[in-house]
């Protein structure tokens, strides 16, 4: 059944699609839902219990927040590259559909890597160290066949370079990514068994591992945080350039000495 833009508006009892902010299609066995490509403006979606394959007309959905699709027919977790570019995204319910497969951890990890900025997840409350176990224990979800495919992979490295995703390396250089960015540390209590030394003894490799991955976050932020980082970096910069300057100035009082 094809969601119409009739229906829609009888659910929500509301007078066009733009103003739709919430919609209840609980159990309308649904298996078309094109029409959300006309509603960027929807907040909360409950769309469980029908028989829906593709999450692509959600990928233009920017204020979605809440997202409900338990018991449906997702056939793979690479749907959820759809999902991706949804910045507002915090609640998924995914359960009891055919991508869950038979090993639920890797699933749960699996799905946190592919969306870290959910705060509950099938119904239960994402934590910090789920994140940071996903990251290294978390399958990567490539983009479903079909789809436009974009130059560069799936985690914004081109394809050549995905062994050396520093996601793939440990915890320590996401947590110092997150402290000058001014975030919340990661728990460090994982870092003794997620953490790679053979990546940490190589300190020029180490840098290109923290650039790609500061790269790969910027993707995924915001106006807002943009900002943010922007702001941080500059402090950074002028940080640099007072110990330059103080650098130069020791540098030049110490050949005066040694003149005199």
């Amino acid at each position: 059944m094809k969601l119409t833009r009739k229906l829609v508006l009888a659910k929500a009892k509301a007078s066009d699609l733009e103003s739709v902010k919430k919609l209840n299609c609980w159990g309308c066995n649904l298996t078309d839902i094109s029409i959300f490509s006309q509603m960027p403006s929807i907040e909360v979606l409950t769309l469980s219990v029908n028989n829906i394959s593709s999450l692509s007309p959600l990928a233009g959905c920017l204020y979605l927040s809440e997202l409900y699709l338990r018991r449906n027919a997702i056939p793979t977790l690479s749907e959820l590259c759809h999902l991706r570019p949804l910045p507002r995204l915090r609640v998924l319910w995914l359960a009891e559909n055919p991508c869950c497969g038979t090993d639920p951890t890797r699933y749960r990890l699996t799905v946190l890597r592919c969306l870290p900025r959910l705060q509950k997840f099938d119904n239960q409350v994402v934590t910090e160290d789920e994140l940071a176990l996903a990251l290294v224990q978390g399958d990567e979800v490539s983009t479903p066949t079909g789809s436009f495919q974009n130059p560069l992979s799936s985690n914004g490295l081109p394809d050549a370079d995905t062994e050396n995703d520093p996601l793939n390396y440990n915890m320590e250089e996401t947590n110092k990514i997150r402290e000058e960015l001014g975030m919340k540390p990661l728990s460090r209590d994982k870092f003794s068994s997620l953490s790679s030394p053979s990546t940490l003894e190589k300190p020029t490799m180490r840098k290109t591992h923290v650039l790609d991955a500061v790269l790969l976050l910027l993707r995924d932020l915001d106006e807002e945080e943009l900002q943010v980082v922007h702001t941080a970096t500059q402090n950074r910069l002028q940080t640099f350039t007072l110990d330059s300057g103080d650098n130069q100035s020791l540098s030049a009082q110490k050949n005066a000495d040694i003149q005199h």
